[in-house]
């Protein structure tokens, strides 16, 4: 395990954490909501490309400047934060202190505008923000040139892998006990939408029933266009069988430890990576749908299960930013077909 220390001291900055693969749901919440911790207690993440501020208008920056910056089509701002910043939970922060003049924020906490708001009580140096505004999953950014990772002197236990996709306690469950969906499902969804969208050239895509298409149905059908020559789009990971004859693109899931999506041995055909809390939901669902079902039960059978499993009030909608944000930094959205597409989507939203 690993431990941060302050770069200008040495003061612990941190408990000793687990590197895991930075979530899809990481800049995806839902507007006007509290929000848990991002990562789980005793890991962190790295987001690779630039994030927070200072933030530059598009039209200041330009297209090739935004590439470079990891954009690859047109946005209201591009950040050009540091790169490779590091996200804990706030119980995992250790010897900070917040920096006063720096806590703005919308309504109910604060959202890093002014860039770190955290010191380090060694030095007094600003190596962190602190993010926890509604609309936010709380979370400890850690700034790459403020602070130094070094051996924790601990070692985990066993590395989560993908063994642990196919664990029942690994599956995320798609709807909240008051009956709406998952905001970690809104935003997984709308990332693989994106990889689809690529893959795929915005052709059509048939889902494999069951799960898939209970859930994604009304998804793929509104950010896909219908008609001919149809892909075929099937679920492969750990613990299941790849479909055979082999479908045009492979629903798997990402790796829980390094995030890389997981292949067939030998297969280098196209894939869509996929939450692995959400895609073990898909490949083992467990005895109960979260969609109603038609008919009902035998006459003279009670239902047993109390309380009942909530149940949605509408189809799952993906996280409209988490579908652009991904889409944007997939260099293929240069291409003129995925840019006529984007042209089209954005006339739609507005």
């Amino acid at each position: 395990m690993d431990v941060f220390v302050c770069a200008g001291c040495g003061t612990e900055l941190t408990a000793p954490v687990l590197r895991v693969a930075l979530p899809d749901h990481t800049h995806h919440g839902a507007w006007e909501e509290l929000h848990p911790p991002l990562m789980e207690p005793g890991t962190y993440a790295v987001d690779p490309l630039p994030t927070g501020p200072p933030w530059r208008l598009w039209e200041e920056v330009g297209e090739e400047a935004a590439a470079r910056q990891g954009v690859y089509a047109q946005v209201y701002s591009v950040s050009f934060g540091a790169r490779n910043r590091i996200v804990i939970a706030p119980g995992d922060s250790r010897s900070m202190t917040l920096i006063p003049e720096r806590c703005e924020g919308y309504c109910r906490g604060v959202d890093g505008r002014a860039g770190p708001n955290l010191a380090c009580e060694g030095c007094g140096r600003a190596v962190a923000t602190r993010m926890d505004d509604c609309g936010m999953w709380q979370t400890v950014w850690l700034e790459p040139d403020a602070v130094v990772r070094r051996f924790a002197g601990l070692q985990a236990g066993p590395p989560p892998g993908w063994d642990d996709v196919k664990r029942a306690e690994h599956r995320v469950q798609p709807v909240e006990p008051d009956g709406s969906w998952s905001r970690r499902w809104e935003a997984a969804v709308g990332v693989a939408l994106a990889h689809l969208l690529v893959v795929t050239g915005n052709s059509p895509v048939a889902l494999p029933a069951g799960p898939v298409a209970d859930l994604l149905g009304d998804a793929v059908g509104r950010y896909l266009r219908a008609g001919a020559d149809i892909r075929t789009l099937g679920l492969a990971g750990p613990g299941i069988t790849t479909p055979r004859p082999r479908t045009d693109v492979l629903l798997v899931p990402r790796h829980p430890l390094t995030g890389a999506p997981w292949r067939p041995p030998g297969d280098e055909g196209a894939v869509v990576p996929l939450d692995s809390g959400v895609w073990a939901y898909l490949a083992h669902p467990g005895e109960t749908s979260p969609m109603p079902v038609s008919g009902g039960l035998p006459e003279g059978v009670l239902r047993d299960d109390y309380p009942l499993p909530p149940r949605p009030w509408c189809a799952l909608t993906p996280h409209r930013h988490a579908f652009d944000h991904a889409l944007v930094r997939l260099p293929a959205v240069r291409g003129p077909v995925l840019s006529r597409y984007r042209a089209s989507y954005g006339r739609r939203r507005e």
